[in-house]
């Protein structure tokens, strides 16, 4: 290994110790039931590129652009879905550098329609500065509208 191959290698393993800390943290309070919208849109910096698929169905469903609609999202996201009737499970997590790729399953009951709805999803994370600046879910929407859904 040349002497610029190991500053790269010690370069990329620091950013990734840098990020492995912030989706950590993001993950345990995102898994505190006591954690408000504003201190889980905390770990996001104050512009985000917050992408999903949008879906008019799904209140929560819709891309963000800042820490401020993050934590509309989360507002939304409980507003409309029962309480301790949802989850996620992490099957895994890549991270090298400032990116972050977490894919598992989700799922909740929609508080309107009484149906419950899982999916498997992947989870991308650019971290900048500390915070996290993109935030791109791919999740199966089509079964989330569907739960949200009256007599579907």
């Amino acid at each position: 290994m040349s002497s610029t191959d190991a500053v790269q290698t010690a370069a990329t393993e620091n950013k990734s110790a840098a990020t492995s800390a912030v989706v950590d943290a993001y993950l345990a309070t995102v898994a505190d039931p006591e954690a408000t919208p504003e201190r889980i849109a905390a770990h996001y910096a104050e512009r985000v590129d917050w992408m999903c698929a949008d879906n008019p169905v799904v209140p929560w469903l819709r891309p963000r652009a800042t820490r401020d609609d993050v934590a509309a999202h989360w507002r939304e996201l409980r507003e409309h879905t029962v309480p301790g009737a949802g989850g996620a499970s992490i099957d895994a997590l890549v991270i090298s550098g400032p990116e972050a790729v977490l894919t598992g399953h989700l799922w909740g009951t929609v508080r309107a329609t009484g149906k419950a709805f899982r999916s498997p999803f992947a989870l991308r994370f650019t971290v900048r500065d500390g915070a996290i600046v993109r935030h791109h879910v791919y999740e199966d929407s089509l079964a989330i509208a569907a739960a949200c859904t009256p007599g579907s």
